[in-house]
């Protein structure tokens, strides 16, 4: 990509599915952001057009940052995961946050999620393989992960940094999150989901305070 988007290509970019990628916009539109390299065209019928991960990169970044959370601190943009409060753009819950204050709805928009990647999954992988993620994963893992917990009846943790909850941090591993739980119990049925969702798990211990935690990668095969 050698200069930014129009402003008629960001407002196609803003407006894709939070999680599939699914673009809205005209013909013309679309083939220029594929040209650009941040959109392709399923080949499959009825053929519509998705954001590339260079895509999905790009609309991230220009979103407006979060307030800072002391509880993800450090841990990088992804971390805390997904649209920018108040934007209406879904975000997947990493644990630290607020409640939302509608419980059904938010219900509702994690199984709209959970649905619109799956679906991503199966229009992406090269075999329409649904068990096992997909290159929007592989490059969103935070957000990925935390998703497939919610999705899957888990309590993200609140503000108190003792509550219960999972909460999901990026690693300085490739391809590897750390999910937390204070709970032991309520860790290994994370660890569980994950490996439902198709990622590689393994429970740990802290070397300093021996506390358990699950390292979580997606499952190439």
């Amino acid at each position: 990509m050698t200069r930014p988007p129009t402003a008629a290509q960001w407002r196609v970019i803003e407006a894709a599915d939070p999680v599939t990628g699914r673009l809205r916009g005209t013909a013309a539109q679309h083939e220029a952001l594929v040209r650009r390299g941040l959109a392709f065209r399923h080949p499959r019928p009825p053929h519509d057009h998705f954001l590339t991960p260079a895509g999905h990169r790009i609309r991230e970044e220009r979103e407006p940052e979060e307030p800072e959370d002391t509880e993800a601190k450090g841990a990088g943009p992804a971390e805390n995961a997904g649209g920018a409060a108040g934007t209406g753009v879904f975000a997947a819950r990493v644990g630290g946050e607020e409640a939302p204050a509608a419980p059904a709805r938010r219900t509702r928009e994690v199984h709209s999620a959970w649905q619109g990647l799956l679906e991503l999954r199966r229009m992406t992988n090269p075999d329409g393989d649904t068990d096992r993620p997909c290159g929007w994963e592989r490059a969103n893992l935070v957000r990925a992960a935390a998703l497939a917990l919610e999705a899957d009846g888990h309590a993200p943790a609140g503000p108190d940094p003792a509550g219960p909850g999972y909460r999901v941090r990026a690693t300085p591993q490739p391809e590897a999150v750390a999910v937390h739980e204070p709970d032991t119990d309520a860790l290994r049925a994370c660890a569980a989901t994950l490996e439902r969702a198709g990622w590689q798990v393994g429970e740990h211990a802290e070397a300093r305070t021996g506390r358990r935690y699950v390292l979580a990668s997606p499952r190439r095969r």
